[in-house]
C-alpha cells in the first residue's frame, strides 16, 4: 500500500543561524521504500540573492520556476534527491532512532527516519512538516559526557533499551551518517563528531583512524582538527571537528554539503561503478571558480594516499563537497573516514576506479590517470613521491599519536611499499 508524505525543506544560508523555507518535498512511499519524489522551490526563496541550490544536479535554483508551476524530479531515474539522502541518517543514526521508537532494524519509512533525525543533521538542510514548525530542539552534548554517550551506544549496538539516564544519545546520535557508533558533542565552542569503538573491533579503530588522518595531514592533505580522549573505562574516543559548522556569537552557521554520490547523481548501489576520474570531471561543471585545479590535485593525492594505506572504504559518500558562497560553486571538503584495512592479498583494490586498470590499487595505475585530474606527469609524480615519502614512516607517526606498538602490529599489513605497487 502506497502513501504520500509532504514536508518543507528549510535551508540555512551563508552566515545565518536561522533556516528559511526553500520549497516543498513530496515522497511517495510503499512500506520502507521511496517510490518517487518531487520538489518545488518557493518564490520567496528564489528571490533571495544568497539562495543556494538544494541539490546541485537535480535541483538547480538558477532559472527555476517557483511554487507548483514546476515540480522537479531526481535525475537518472533516482527515487530520492541526492541532497535529501545526504541529510538523512545513515546506518548508525537509524539504529539510534529504531532504539528510541522500539522498532526493528530498517523497518520504518524513510519519512520517519527523516523527521526523527533532528535539526542538527549533516549540511545545511532541515525538514519540517509545517512552515510554522520550529527547529527541533536537538541537545548539543558537552564532550565531558562522552562516557555516558558511549555506554548508551553500547546498548544500541546490543539491541538493548537505553535507560533514561543515558538518553542524551537520542539528541546527539541520530543525525550523522556512517555505520559506526558516533555522536555530536561540543567543546570550546566547536562542534565535534565523537567516533566510538564498536563491539568486536579488530583493533583500536578510533585511535588508528585519528593517526591515519594526522598522517594524511603530514602528507599535505586537508584534514579537520582531530583529537583522542581516554575515558574512565579505559577505552578511547576519536574527536573530529565538523567542517559543516562554524560558531557565531548567536548560534551556529551551517555549511551546505553534498556527497560525491549526489554530484554524480548515482544510487548507492552504483557507487562501485564510479571512479575518481568521474568525480574530477564533475568538478569541471560544479566546482567553485578558481579552485577546480587545486581540488582536482587534492583528489588525486587522496586517491594515492588511499592506495598506500589500503583504505578501500572510499565510496562516493565518503567524498563530499561544501558550498563556496563567494564563488557560487562547490569545493572538495576536508578529508574524513579514512581507516587502513589490514590484509594479506598482494593485489588490492579500492572501492572506486583508479585508472586504466580499473580499481587496481597501484601507483602506476594512478599515474596513468593523472591527465584526467588536470595533472601532467611531473606534477603527478611529485604528488606521489611526496605522499609515499611520508607514508613510508607511518609507524613513527602512529606511535607519536599514541597508537600502541601492538595496535601498530595489527594494521602493519595495510601499508604498502611503493616499489611493490608500481613506483620506483
Amino acid at each position: 500500500m502506497t502513501s504520500e508524505f509532504r514536508c518543507y525543506v528549510f535551508a540555512y544560508l551563508h552566515d545565518e543561524t536561522q533556516a528559511v523555507p526553500a520549497g516543498d518535498l513530496f515522497l511517495v512511499e510503499e512500506s520502507v521504500r521511496v517510490l518517487a519524489s518531487t520538489f518545488g522551490y518557493g518564490r520567496r526563496y528564489l528571490q533571495r540573492p544568497n539562495a543556494i541550490p538544494i541539490d546541485p544536479v537535480s535541483l538547480p535554483h538558477r532559472g527555476a520556476v517557483s511554487g507548483d508551476q514546476r515540480r522537479m524530479e531526481p535525475r537518472n531515474g533516482l527515487t530520492m534527491f541526492g541532497a535529501v539522502r545526504d541529510a538523512m541518517p545513515d546506518a548508525w543514526g537509524r539504529r539510534v532512532i529504531e532504539n528510541r521508537l522500539q522498532a526493528p532494524a530498517n523497518s520504518l519509512p524513510e519519512s520517519t527516519y527523516m523527521l526523527h533525525a533532528g535539526s542538527n543533521r549533516f549540511g545545511a538542510l532541515d525538514f519540517r512538516v509545517a512552515l510554522s514548525d520550529k527547529e527541533s530542539e536537538g541537545l548539543l552534548v558537552p564532550a565531558t559526557e562522552l562516557q555516558y554517550l558511549l555506554d548508551a551506544a553500547d546498548r544500541v549496538q546490543r539491541g538493548e533499551p537505553v535507560p533514561p539516564a543515558l538518553q542524551k544519545l537520542f539528541d546527539a546520535g541520530p543525525s550523522m551518517g556512517g555505520a559506526r557508533p558516533k555522536a555530536v558533542v561540543v567543546r570550546d565552542k566547536q562542534q565535534l563528531i565523537a567516533k566510538f569503538p564498536a563491539l568486536g573491533d579488530p583493533f583500536d579503530i578510533p585511535v588508528v583512524e585519528r593517526a591515519t588522518l594526522e598522517l594524511a595531514r603530514e602528507c599535505g592533505l586537508r584534514v579537520p582538527a582531530t583529537d583522542v580522549v581516554s575515558l574512565p573505562d579505559g577505552r578511547r574516543v576519536m574527536l573530529i571537528e565538523r567542517f559543516d559548522r562554524t560558531s557565531l556569537h548567536e548560534g551556529w552557521a551551517r555549511l551546505p554539503v553534498v556527497s560525491a554520490l549526489t554530484l554524480l547523481s548515482l544510487d548507492e548501489s552504483e557507487s562501485r561503478t564510479a571512479s575518481y576520474q568521474d568525480i574530477a570531471l564533475a568538478m569541471n561543471e560544479h566546482g567553485a571558480s578558481g579552485h577546480v585545479a587545486e581540488d582536482r590535485a587534492e583528489l588525486f593525492a587522496r586517491m594515492v594516499f588511499n592506495i598506500l594505506v589500503s583504505n578501500d572504504d572510499d565510496h562516493l559518500r565518503n567524498h563530499a563537497f561544501t558550498w563556496d558562497a563567494a564563488q557560487a560553486g562547490w569545493r572538495l571538503s576536508p578529508l574524513y573516514d579514512v581507516v587502513p584495512k589490514p590484509q594479506v592479498a598482494l593485489e588490492r583494490y579500492l572501492h572506486l576506479g583508479v585508472g586504466p586498470r580499473g580499481r587496481l590499487a597501484t601507483l602506476d595505475n594512478a599515474l596513468a590517470a593523472a591527465p584526467m585530474f588536470g595533472l601532467n606527469s611531473p606534477k603527478a609524480k611529485s604528488i606521489i613521491g611526496r605522499i609515499a615519502t611520508v607514508v613510508r614512516e607511518w609507524r613513527t607517526y602512529f606511535e607519536g599519536y599514541g597508537v600502541e606498538i601492538g595496535e601498530c602490529d595489527k594494521v602493519q599489513s595495510a601499508f604498502r611499499r611503493p616499489r611493490e605497487i608500481g613506483w620506483n
